[in-house]
């Protein structure tokens, strides 16, 4: 079960959303709370663990980063020893952007990215396969992005 959150606290975190650059004063003069209740209910929804991170979202096309691959990921065997490898290994690859433990006929998905088809193909072979828990790579190439986002539905809630 989720916290309980009011609608200024919900106010809060979709703004910062949107914006987590906005200052704290141009934030409160938005939901109509004093800069000081503002910037505690922030914090305590910090301290709370809601808001995990304040970060920026890079255009990694601009910066030359041709490649975003989908990849999923089989382990053998599949135990704690394996998995604690695995996780371990991939959270010192920059290259992988995100992790997910599946359910169904693939243990792992990655959103890997790379400047082109052969820093990927040599991130592969060369530090993934690494891992000898790895049995085996499924790759699928994204070819456009028709949505991103890390904005967390907060009306739903």
């Amino acid at each position: 079960m989720g916290i309980m959150l009011d609608e200024t606290d919900k106010a809060i975190l979709r703004d910062l959303q949107e914006d987590a650059s906005i200052s704290n004063l141009n934030l409160s003069k938005k939901i109509g709370l004093s800069p000081s209740a503002c910037l505690a209910r922030t914090k305590n929804l910090v301290e709370a663990g809601i808001i995990k991170k304040f970060t920026t979202i890079v255009d990694e096309k601009k910066l030359g980063i041709e490649v975003t691959a989908l990849a999923l990921i089989n382990l053998s065997p599949l135990n704690r020893e394996t998995i604690h490898s695995f996780l371990e290994d991939i959270n010192k690859f920059p290259q992988v952007q995100e992790c997910y433990t599946l359910t169904g006929s693939h243990d792992y998905m990655l959103k890997i990215v790379a400047k082109d088809m052969e820093s990927y193909r040599n991130f592969i072979i060369d530090s993934l396969m690494q891992n000898p828990a790895i049995s085996g790579v499924d790759t699928s190439i994204v070819m456009s992005t028709e949505k991103r986002t890390v904005s967390v539905p907060i009306d739903e809630m």
